[in-house]
């Protein structure tokens, strides 16, 4: 990797990576096509890999004590993964056991998973990463990488506005979880939360860590991202297989 890169070609570097970051069998959930069974085990393996224990990798790269910008950053994300304070009130893993609740699925039911050996190996990454010295090689793994999606180019290329509550309610009426599994809307104040906050964690993301990445270590950020998005494919991969789910 060219030790000299630009801030534009690093930021495009990144992208590229995030292209990828697409599963094919996304079109089964988008479609309602799941069983509620095929929902839980997605749902738990989400919830043992990443969602219940977000706010402590956020905390632990803070911990690593980057540069003053990157710390606010990190801070404001980790205020509002474990509070919810700049949206409703609640912190997001409590948000997303209500939006379970919802759908029929208990707390117990998140608190003994069986992890998938897929999972545990994605998992484990997120863990040694968030740990990592090099701070910016836990931002890059969780900030861009987990949190993001393949829709971020479009959202780091052309911001888009702060949505409206109309704007908001309109997504939840057309979620999947709505549209095809009963949810009530009254359960999605998580996906509320995400749509009011969500932008402006994609472009503190990408600004601390194409702004704030030695040139030396520009290569080991870029490959630390396409590592987890290998081990997100074999993570995505399992979790279809322990469903049932075959590619047509």
């Amino acid at each position: 990797m060219d030790a000299r890169m630009t801030t534009s070609r690093f930021r495009d570097a990144l992208l590229r990576v995030m292209d990828g970051k697409h599963h094919w069998a996304w079109e089964h959930f988008a479609a309602g096509r799941l069983t509620k069974e095929q929902l839980k085990v997605h749902f738990q393996q989400e919830y043992f890999v990443y969602i219940r224990d977000f706010p402590v990798f956020l905390a632990r790269i803070h911990g690593k004590n980057p540069p003053q910008p990157v710390r606010r950053m990190l801070a404001e994300n980790i205020y509002e993964e474990d509070t919810g304070g700049l949206s409703l009130g609640k912190s997001h893993p409590e948000l997303f056991l209500a939006m379970m609740e919802g759908l029929g699925f208990s707390a117990r039911d998140f608190e003994r998973i069986r992890p998938l050996p897929a999972s545990r190996v994605y998992r484990a990454w997120l863990d040694r990463m968030s740990n990592h010295c090099q701070w910016v090689l836990g931002a890059a793994t969780l900030t861009i990488f987990v949190e993001g999606s393949v829709k971020d180019r479009k959202e780091i290329l052309e911001p888009s506005k702060p949505k409206s509550t109309e704007e908001i309610e309109a997504t939840i009426q057309n979620h999947p979880l709505v549209r095809f599994h009963g949810l009530s809307p009254d359960c999605m104040d998580l996906i509320r939360a995400h749509q009011l906050v969500e932008a402006g964690h994609r472009h503190d993301a990408y600004d601390m860590v194409v702004n704030y990445t030695p040139p030396r270590l520009q290569g080991a950020v870029i490959a630390c991202l396409k590592k987890s998005l290998s081990l997100w494919l074999r993570y995505r991969d399992a979790v279809v297989k322990a469903c049932g789910i075959t590619r047509r």
